[in-house]
């Protein structure tokens, strides 16, 4: 335990509030001594630097088609006419750069509903291995839109080279801020999805839906999945210098995340990418490879007929010799199930955010997923040789179907992750063990069909190794009695952290806190047996040149900012 003020905190060449009476003062000296970080006043001079960022902060308008009208501020490129698309929200903390490169959000207006958007910048564009690199999950925005509450110009990351509001000017993306996206949300939750144009306030007709009915006539005639598709057919993706090939796989494009070439690569697996409308079961192209990929992509999947034709062709096919193992992912999804005769469906509002929550039917097994989609596989219409392998336990709806008896599966929600959690990334294994296994088969003269190899895959996978010391910033009220649900979130992260084992480090200068309730007497071992104590407690304000010392001290292998309260928020 470490319970550190005044002359002691000192002595430990950490310089901390003093203890005075029944309360801690955080006077103004302390709260200035982060000034005296030099990396820290170089991260503001450098963050403060609006001289890149064109955003003209002009009044606009969201206008939905039930008529709500949402007013705010332009930042990145500037409304020069009428944006008119699908108005969709993200749940996700982080990865804005991630999800605007998505080619899923193509013909959409992309709502963040977590408020703070911006604050860590957007890194150079560069490629890795002819891929963009990770951060970019295509060359370009693909999103019409970003909607967030509160856009950060200023911002602070290692990488960043930009802010976004230059990003999006860059691409010619308009951004909406000070927009209420909790209404929104809670908006599109109830009465369903709907399509919004974006405008200037002063421009004519201004806040009614009815003057972007011409928009919505172009919207409806555009062909999501042929815009996002690779322009030239053929083009191959090798695993880095020194992985060995073990593989060869088609992709076929809909509108494909570079992280999940990355995955295959990874993996030993050679990609060849084909265009959505590419003939490659029907002619026998497909013999040539190991397997077949499906990808994600926007739109409608009822049209991509000529997709879908062309996976009912290979999942028609018998023998060892002839049969390819088959994995698609999101529209990939239903693109598989369309073609084995079940129906899709519009979601009232979809699934799109990094926090999923998605079972194994038949199983307790629960995977936290990333997930971008509008449409899903109705699986009450399933052949009898099919059935459902995932189940989202939010909405009931389906997130994956497997072939009884032929190396054939599916996810609706994305295991590649980029952003979000990777808990499934397994499949990519169960995957490319399918293709090697039938590739072994096909060698062998009247060999069975292997089937596929899950459970093998999820026992092999070595999930990213969890922490074992972590500094959890926290604050709570800045006065006895204020925001206990900071407080309380504080106290439950503690919790949580101890019964995974791991030690716990506590930056609060609230002694009025709940989670700061300890015992300074209390010995090493009583702590680590208390649920609700952490291991070490550091009274001393939140700030960055404490944190940083801190860090020196502790050495911990993680930090946790968002369980807190208002400093470390």
């Amino acid at each position: 335990m470490v319970l550190l003020w005044g002359s002691a905190a000192r002595s430990a060449g950490l310089r901390a509030v003093r203890w005075s009476g029944s309360s801690v003062q955080r006077r103004a000296l302390q709260c200035r001594q982060r000034q005296g970080s030099a990396r820290y006043l170089a991260a503001r001079r450098l963050s403060s630097d609006a001289s890149s960022d064109p955003s003209s902060y002009a009044r606009v308008a969201l206008v939905l088609e039930d008529g709500s009208v949402f007013e705010g501020l332009n930042f990145g490129a500037s409304v020069e006419a009428p944006v008119v698309a699908e108005v969709v929200f993200q749940t996700g903390m982080v990865g804005y750069a991630e999800a605007l490169t998505d080619p899923s959000y193509r013909g959409q207006i992309l709502s963040m509903t977590y408020p703070m958007v911006g604050n860590y910048g957007v890194p150079a564009y560069a490629e890795v291995n002819g891929l963009p690199r990770p951060t970019f999950e295509s060359s370009r925005i693909h999103a019409m839109a970003l909607i967030c509450q509160d856009y950060s110009q200023a911002y602070s990351h290692w990488d960043a080279s930009r802010s976004l509001g230059a990003w999006l000017a860059e691409q010619g993306v308009p951004g909406l801020c000070g927009i209420d996206t909790r209404r929104l949300a809670k908006l599109l939750r109830e009465r369903g999805s709907m399509l919004g144009k974006v405008e200037l306030l002063e421009s004519a007709g201004s806040r009614s839906f009815a003057s972007a009915l011409p928009g919505v006539e172009a919207l409806k005639r555009r062909h999501l999945v042929d815009e996002v598709s690779i322009e030239r057919s053929g083009t191959v993706f090798a695993p880095a210098a020194g992985v060995e090939v073990k593989a060869r796989v088609l992709a076929i494009d809909c509108g494909m995340k570079a992280n999940m070439v990355r995955e295959l690569n990874k993996r030993g697996v050679e990609v060849t990418v084909l265009r959505w409308d590419d003939a490659w079961a029907t002619n026998g192209r497909m013999d040539a490879y190991d397997g077949v990929f499906l990808s994600n992509g926007p739109g409608d999947p009822t049209d991509c007929g000529v997709t879908i034709d062309e996976v009912k062709a290979a999942l028609a096919r018998e023998g060892t010799q002839q049969i390819r193992p088959i994995f698609g992912i999101c529209l990939g999804n239903q693109l598989v199930g369309l073609a084995a005769g079940a129906k899709t469906k519009k979601l009232r509002f979809g699934n799109r955010g990094q926090n999923q929550p998605v079972t194994t039917v038949g199983s307790t097994e629960c995977f936290v997923t990333s997930q971008n989609h509008g449409y899903a596989v109705d699986d009450k219409h399933l052949p009898p040789e099919w059935s459902t392998l995932y189940r989202n336990e939010n909405d009931g709806s389906n997130e994956g179907l497997v072939h009884d008896s032929k190396p054939f599966f599916t996810a609706q929600f994305h295991p590649e992750a980029n952003g979000g959690p990777n808990d499934a990334a397994f499949l990519f294994d169960t995957f490319v063990e399918a293709c090697l296994s039938c590739k072994a088969a096909r060698a062998v003269e009247g060999a069975a069909l292997p089937s596929l190899p899950f459970a093998a895959a999820r026992r092999a996978y070595e999930q990213p190794p969890a922490p074992k010391k972590v500094l959890l910033l926290g604050s709570g009220g800045l006065s006895i009695g204020q925001a206990g649900e900071f407080d309380y979130s504080g106290a439950q992260a503690i919790k949580a952290l101890k019964e995974e084992g791991v030690e716990v480090v506590l930056m609060n200068p609230n002694i009025a806190s709940v989670q700061t309730n300890v015992d300074p007497k209390a010995t090493a071992e009583a702590r680590r047996a208390d649920p609700g104590a952490a291991d070490h407690v550091y009274f001393i304000p939140v700030t960055p040149d404490f944190v940083e010392q801190v860090i020196r001290r502790e050495k911990p292998d993680a930090i946790l900012i968002s369980m807190g309260g208002q400093t470390a928020l």
